[in-house]
């Protein structure tokens, strides 16, 4: 699965680390950004998924997602929220704005792992 490339994007470091962590070890390829305006600068060279937090400074998921979905080369995309707001206002603001799936931390590494699967193999 080297061959599918996965950004993660967060701004605590930690949890990118852990991020990155389970998903290399189940064979994805990871690339990390800081927050959603370095995601922006390096999602032009292609991934498979993206896992995005919503709280960030310069521009957070919401907006992220935004931006992912009016360019044709991420218009299609799986974005995961991984983060640790759990209101249902604040999904379906994710949702709306192309969200494909929601997870909130903490989160088991295997969970996230089998939630990726889904949607790519």
């Amino acid at each position: 699965m080297a061959d599918k490339r996965i950004l993660t994007v967060d701004d605590s470091e930690s949890v990118r680390s852990l991020v990155s962590s389970a998903l290399r070890q189940a064979g994805f390829d990871v690339v990390e950004a800081v927050d959603g305006a370095d995601a922006l600068e390096k999602v032009s060279s292609g991934f498979d998924m993206v896992i995005t937090d919503i709280n960030m400074p310069n521009i957070g998921g919401i907006e992220l997602l935004g931006e992912l979905r009016t360019r044709l080369d991420t218009r299609f995309t799986p974005v995961l929220v991984l983060t640790t707001e759990s209101q249902r206002p604040l999904r379906d603001k994710a949702v709306a704005a192309g969200a494909s799936g929601w997870i909130v931390k903490p989160f088991e590494p295997a969970s996230l792992v089998a939630v990726v699967r889904r949607f790519i193999r």
